[in-house]
């Protein structure tokens, strides 16, 4: 069972991101701010939700949510600045665009650079703890496989429709294969040992 909120009486966004870990694509990142009380059966951690909840539960978010934002950071930036500083900018500019000001942030991990002196609370596997994450959890989760889904169609080959990007085994080995397309992540894992493939990889 969720808790409906860290501290009662007061504004409260949460904030979580999706694909720290892939090989290919952006980071999302969500702020949610739920109305008080806000309960649905199927809210929980994006990851222990199945795809087709996650699609059910973004609308059900998005039309009840006091307010709500979604960010990203893509692989450039991340290859730029790396992983983790990313994130965190996506979420400080999910942040950003919430039309309602929020009191307290809680953020899933341990750590997390302040936001303009808001007072924040680090929760670790906060997105199975509190709503208001779980929901950010959700958002990020579906506007970044939303995304994984439209650049799948330029490169079929890399299974983006079905790997959203992580490094699972056949994704690694088309990797292999047909070298790093324009949205893999150059400093990551395997991809940082292959040159651009862009020449040899066409649409099927």
């Amino acid at each position: 069972m969720l808790e409906a909120c860290y501290t009662k009486g007061i504004i409260e966004a949460g904030c979580d991101e999706a694909g720290r870990g892939c090989l290919a694509g952006p980071v999302f990142a969500a702020s949610v701010i739920l109305p008080e009380g806000f309960y649905h059966p199927l809210l929980n951690d994006s990851k222990q939700v199945t795809e087709e909840h996650r699609n059910e539960l973004r609308p059900i978010i998005e039309k009840e949510a006091i307010s709500w934002a979604v960010a990203m950071s893509d692989h450039i930036e991340i290859d730029q600045i790396n992983i983790l500083k990313a994130s965190f900018k996506a979420m400080h500019v999910a942040i950003g665009k919430l039309t309602t000001h929020p009191d307290l942030l809680l953020i899933d991990g341990h750590i997390f650079p302040p936001y303009f002196g808001l007072v924040h609370k680090c929760i670790v596997k906060g997105d199975e703890k509190y709503a208001s994450i779980a929901a950010a959890s959700i958002l990020a989760k579906t506007h970044r496989d939303e995304y994984m889904y439209k650049i799948h169609e330029e490169f079929p080959q890399y299974g983006w429709n079905e790997n959203k990007g992580y490094g699972t085994a056949s994704h690694r080995e088309q990797i292999k294969k047909l070298g790093n397309s324009p949205y893999h992540r150059k400093t990551f894992g395997i991809c940082s040992e292959m040159e651009s493939g862009i020449a040899r990889v066409k649409k099927e």
